[in-house]
């Protein structure tokens, strides 16, 4: 039997994230997710008139082959994946292994190479096509978030067919100000930085990349980042659990980095230049997410949190760097957690996660939950 909820779901990521058009082509990427999800998602793709093309992936079968890859194969993987993104309008990525660490023992170097070899394909999807991504609910990710199994799936739906278009005028009024800012402070529990977000430009994120959505981001000047910061959320990459992160920069790079994992969190850092300066700022506001669970998609979303991302910078709002890394980090500033305080040019702008001024006071979660 088909679940409502399925339809619903499938009718925002056709209609509102990607905004689907007649004769346009999209390619449905399911990694362990019901067929009736993926079957919702290519009826409305057709309602919409568009063309659905699927790819059914296996997250064990998919560690298998990232394991002992060849560049050879790795190479001829490209290609094929490449040429057929180039043929896409949209993209729609559906992740739903009931195992989050799967990749966890696929040696660094071997996930640096898949990484490398694979990033042309990804940064077609994102530059060239219409995208959204997002989880699918498992035991496993209810087990993270400290939920039962039903009460998770009734939590994640709720959360990913909220209605974004409610959150679109506190956004753009904290676009338009952060468009404005040149320097940046933030305070807190083992956290003091200050960088620099001077003429790099922000974007919007309300529903039409990931799912679950809800940040305003930007990029720090590539140099201009120094002080430490401490993540106060538990995160995976690469398949390894990583808690306590402490980053300490001077003059942009990452100086120091320790964890729980210490010697991984450095390999990481130290797999190109650009992983040690910081590709992304941003600040999030979904009023239904609180709590961390070790999947990035949630975690960065958290309302009242920062995250800070070594690697990768975006060039829709870019400093230059490069990297194959692009690691979201995510420090909670809410009271719950301990509090924390974000100054633009000098002005506080948030304190304890909730914001001040009167035209961005619409994102705090006791503002949205009155609607």
């Amino acid at each position: 039997m088909q679940d409502a909820r399925f339809d619903k779901l499938a009718q925002l990521l056709v209609e509102y994230s990607t905004q689907l058009k007649r004769d346009e082509t999209v390619l449905i990427e399911a990694f362990d997710v019901p067929d009736e999800m993926t079957i919702a998602l290519v009826r409305a793709a057709r309602k919409a008139g568009a063309i659905p093309f699927t790819q059914i992936q296996r997250a064990r079968v998919t560690r298998e082959l990232a394991m002992n890859a060849s560049e050879r194969q790795l190479n001829l993987t490209a290609i094929h994946e490449l040429a057929r993104m180039k043929k896409m309008d949209a993209y729609i990525g559906l992740r739903g292994s009931q195992n989050i660490t799967e990749l966890s023992d696929v040696p660094p170097d071997q996930m640096k190479l898949v990484a490398k070899k694979l990033r042309p394909v990804q940064d077609q999807r994102v530059k060239k096509t219409k995208w959204v991504v997002l989880r699918w609910p498992t035991p496993s990710m209810a087990q993270l978030a400290g939920m039962s199994t039903e009460g998770f799936e009734d939590f994640y739906f709720d959360v990913c067919t909220l209605d974004y278009r409610k959150l679109q005028p506190g956004m753009k009024a904290l676009k338009s100000l952060m468009d404005k800012t040149d320097r940046v402070e933030i305070r807190g529990p083992g956290t003091d930085l200050r960088f620099s977000i001077k003429g790099i430009g922000s974007i919007i994120c309300g529903g039409d990349r990931n799912i679950p959505d809800g940040e305003v981001f930007s990029c720090p000047v590539r140099d201009s980042v120094e002080g430490h910061v401490t993540f106060n959320a538990p995160t995976i990459y690469q398949g390894i659990g990583f808690d306590g992160i402490r980053l300490e920069f001077r003059e942009g790079r990452v100086v120091e980095a320790t964890s729980n994992q210490t010697e991984k969190l450095n390999k990481i850092l130290d797999s190109d230049p650009g992983a040690r300066y910081i590709g992304e700022f941003s600040l999030a506001c979904n009023p239904y997410i609180l709590h961390p669970m070790r999947d990035i998609l949630f975690d960065e979303k958290i309302a009242g949190s920062f995250h800070f991302t070594p690697g990768q910078a975006y060039e829709d709002a870019d400093n230059g760097n490069r990297s194959q890394v692009h690691w979201d980090m995510v420090n909670i500033q809410r009271a719950d957690y301990g509090g924390g305080e974000v100054y633009f040019d000098g002005k506080l702008i948030r304190r304890d996660g909730d914001f001040l001024p009167k035209e961005l006071r619409s994102l705090n979660r006791s503002a949205f939950a009155k609607r």
